[in-house]
């Protein structure tokens, strides 16, 4: 029962080793050759690996150690964009610090997000079962500023330039072997347009794709606070349209609120409850988690509910990661022990 009920897994980015940083630096200054710029990332996949299975999660992923900034890696495979300025530069880093781009012409992605690559590496080096992660296309664009309406009228027309590049990396990890994809579009609770737009996106990115997918949406990082509405229940009629078998959800940061919507979604699909807050440098209790669990399973069947973190672990340090990752794996256990009991 224990392998069918009350999975684990997370949303995808695992923290970086104090390491990791230095290294990040000494390439960004091209101080590191080929060589060592591939072992440096190889070593970080297999660490963010190692950590999860160490941790007892049942479904890993590559913990996302070649991107950063969750997407800031990825626009240095568009071509067609510009930089901008900067907005701030000085102080705490937030959504105003992070590189900015502007369309300068139609965007194009010809070599792909690199994605596949990724999952080819990670399935060959675990036999755990893997999640592959895609940022959606809606939050493709959120760096981007579209100056010139002949180019791209509105934002929405530039996502669906960029659903048409993450449909083909979602069949080529098909291809590779990938039958778990979750897509991660937080940009659904803060970019305006209406989640009618948003989720007719969303359906159009996943056609044709012929695997297990899932659907992220949360309220940003550590770093990255809330700019738009905590709320899922606004959105929930046209999340529910979306052709995704499972739903995932940020709750611990939000003290279990709306929880109670999880009993809709779970009629249809999965649910994957966000239960472990990455935004605290609290460490849950092992009894912390299984008293979320508990509550979460008043409205989610064991067999449908799925235990995740809120978010990715990027901006967290990699011993406070592994020490939520530990107690999250020990309460869900001590909930499946009840439930078999």
């Amino acid at each position: 029962m224990s392998d069918q009920l009350l999975r684990t897994s997370v949303i995808g980015s695992h923290a970086m080793p104090g390491w990791f940083w230095t290294a990040m630096e000494q390439i960004d200054q091209n101080n590191y050759g080929s060589t060592d710029i591939r072992e440096t990332f190889d070593d970080a996949v297999n660490i963010a690996m190692l950590d999860q299975q160490r941790a007892g999660i049942d479904v890993i992923t590559d913990g996302e150690m070649r991107r950063w900034y969750f997407v800031q890696s990825f626009y240095r495979r568009f071509k067609g964009l510009a930089p901008r300025p900067t907005l701030r530069q000085t102080g705490v880093y937030g959504y105003d610090s992070v590189p900015r781009w502007r369309a300068v012409e139609r965007i194009q992605v010809p070599e792909g997000l690199g994605i596949v690559e990724e999952f080819e590496y990670a399935r060959a080096h675990t036999d755990r079962p893997l999640k592959a992660t895609c940022p959606g296309p809606l939050t493709l664009t959120i760096h981007i500023q579209l100056q010139d309406d002949r180019i791209y009228k509105d934002r929405i027309e530039l996502a669906y330039e960029f659903a048409g590049v993450v449909n083909r990396e979602l069949k080529g990890l098909v291809a590779a072997g990938a039958d778990f994809i979750q897509l991660d579009e937080p940009s659904f609770s803060i970019v305006p347009g209406g989640s009618q737009n948003w989720i007719d996106l969303f359906n159009h990115t996943v056609q044709g794709v012929n695997a297990k997918i899932g659907l992220h949406i949360c309220f940003g990082n550590l770093g990255s606070r809330p700019r738009g509405k905590r709320r899922y229940a606004w959105m929930l009629n046209d999340i529910m349209r979306s052709n995704a078998q499972q739903i995932s959800l940020e709750f611990a940061n939000r003290e279990l609120v709306e929880l109670e919507l999880c009993r809709e979604i779970a009629r249809e699909r999965e649910v994957a409850a966000g239960l472990v807050d990455i935004k605290s440098f609290y460490v849950e209790s092992p009894e912390d988690v299984a008293e979320r669990v508990r509550e979460t399973l008043k409205y989610v069947p064991p067999e449908k509910l799925w235990i995740t973190p809120d978010c990715g672990f990027f901006q967290l340090p990699r011993w406070l990661a592994f020490q939520k990752l530990q107690n999250m794996v020990k309460g869900v256990k001590i909930v499946r022990q009840e439930l078999e009991g």
